[in-house]
């Protein structure tokens, strides 16, 4: 599956945020939006145009997608999906995104960043109820528990990831046992406990369209 692989921190700087894509790197001085908080380009410095409405739309879902790490047409996917539950769907589209399995490797502290948890997975480090799981996008249901191969837990990235993140509390929706690289998906968030800053009603608009 094709991928970006340009410069994580322009993705930030074009959107005008710290989208937190290089894990613990964004949090230090090195950070390039820190450094560089304009946007990319030979005109990045100037003076910004007005935005138009397509353009406010456009950006938070572009934001959204690099956030989650996913190409256009798997968004646009996950919409479509969404549009087709029962309920708002805006919240149901961020909740699918937050149930994907790279997410919740990431959230329970196994991976630095969402594009570290992708390539644990892929690499088969990642078991979900007792089977292994290669696929990033899998969704994780509720009650559903995640752990790492016994093999695997001594790999320096998930060692380096579950130091980071400490004695830190989980997220309401899911639960942890570090000591043992195991955690459990308890069940799906609601739109007030996703810690994203994103507005998915100008998401939803830009589909509507």
């Amino acid at each position: 599956m094709a991928r970006y692989i340009g410069p994580e921190c322009k993705l930030c700087r074009r959107e005008g945020s710290k989208l937190y894509l290089k894990g613990l790197r964004c949090n230090t001085e090195k950070c390039g939006f820190e450094r560089r908080k304009y946007a990319p380009g030979d005109h990045g410095r100037g003076f910004r145009k007005k935005v138009s409405d397509y353009g406010i739309h456009l950006r938070e879902k572009q934001k959204a997608r690099r956030i989650y790490g996913i190409l256009e047409k798997q968004f646009r996917n996950y919409f479509r999906l969404a549009d087709k539950k029962q309920g708002v769907t805006g919240e149901i589209l961020l909740q699918l995104l937050e149930s994907r399995l790279d997410n919740v490797v990431y959230r329970l502290g196994f991976a630095n960043s969402r594009a570290q948890a992708r390539q644990i997975i892929n690499h088969g480090h990642v078991i979900v109820n007792g089977k292994k799981v290669d696929i990033p996008s899998f969704i994780v249901k509720p009650e559903q528990e995640i752990s790492i191969t016994d093999k695997s837990r001594r790999i320096a990235p998930i060692q380096e990831a579950l130091e980071a993140a400490g004695d830190t509390t989980p997220y309401e929706w899911l639960e942890v046992d570090r000591e043992n690289f195991r955690g459990k998906f308890l069940a799906i968030p609601s739109l007030e406990q996703i810690p994203q800053d994103i507005d998915e009603r100008l998401i939803v608009e830009y589909y509507s369209k």
